[in-house]
């Protein structure tokens, strides 16, 4: 039975910004479970082709989708694609984000326009994409990676922390709509993960967060992919317009 239950075989799962950190490790998961991958990047196509094949080496298949997600067009495109290849999409995880972290006082229009549109932007546009194909189909499941900045706000991220939040309302108002056609909706929020974009954070900074985190380390990226792969699984069956904090406890 539990094995039966985490089984996500055939299913067909859209990944934004797939290319590497939590989105590729999402992938793999996918990958790993027999699902099929539609990969998203918007730069790093080399990246891109990297996590394709590792999802071939784990025995299942993947297309390659460039897309900005703060582009309605290209979304609608990438959308396509996937019907076009596989016929279905049974999951989508909206991964790709950016941050511009800066004071509110010195904070550009375009810095908060920019962190704004891809961020939350891309939750409109990429669910826009997918949705109807959904409802025709009768299920799917939408997760969206928010973060614990979302949930605390922080120095420095006012825009960043604004799309990470606005992640939630979106997705209870989503999962109350969507609830009749079998789709469900969630967040996933994780806490200070081992990326490239932590290690943009300065060495003493980031020392102190770490002493903050009661679990004494970093996260580490599969662990949230397996988070999302549960709430995607028949085990999260019962499990819409919540949110899932992964953080070791450091927002309690």
């Amino acid at each position: 039975m539990i094995e039966n239950m985490y089984d996500v075989k055939d299913k067909v799962a859209i990944v934004t910004g797939s290319s590497r950190g939590i989105g590729k490790q999402c992938a793999l998961a996918f990958a790993e479970g027999g699902a099929k991958l539609v990969l998203n990047y918007v730069n790093n196509q080399e990246a891109a082709e990297i996590t394709a094949e590792e999802v071939s080496a784990l025995g299942s298949e993947a297309i390659i989708v460039q897309a900005d997600v703060k582009d309605f067009e290209a979304c609608q495109t990438l959308g396509e694609q996937a019907i076009k290849k596989y016929g279905k999409v049974d999951f989508l995880v909206n991964n790709a984000g950016i941050n511009r972290d800066i004071t509110f006082s010195r904070m550009s229009q375009e810095q908060w326009s920019e962190v704004v549109n891809t961020n939350l932007g891309a939750l409109f546009n990429m669910c826009k994409a997918v949705v109807p194909h959904m409802r025709d189909a009768g299920s799917g499941v939408i997760i969206s990676i928010s973060s614990i900045i979302g949930e605390t706000g922080n120095i420095g991220q006012s825009n960043y922390a604004a799309t990470k939040s606005g992640m939630y309302g979106f997705t209870k108002s989503l999962a109350r709509e969507l609830a009749k056609d079998n789709i469900r909706v969630n967040t996933v929020s994780p806490g200070f993960v081992e990326t490239d974009m932590l290690h943009t954070v300065p060495p003493d900074l980031l020392a102190g967060i770490k002493d903050d985190i009661p679990m004494g380390r970093f996260g580490y990226a599969d662990e949230i992919a397996l988070a999302v792969l549960y709430l995607c699984s028949t085990a999260g069956s019962w499990i819409t317009g919540t949110n899932l904090s992964i953080n070791g406890g450091h927002n309690m």
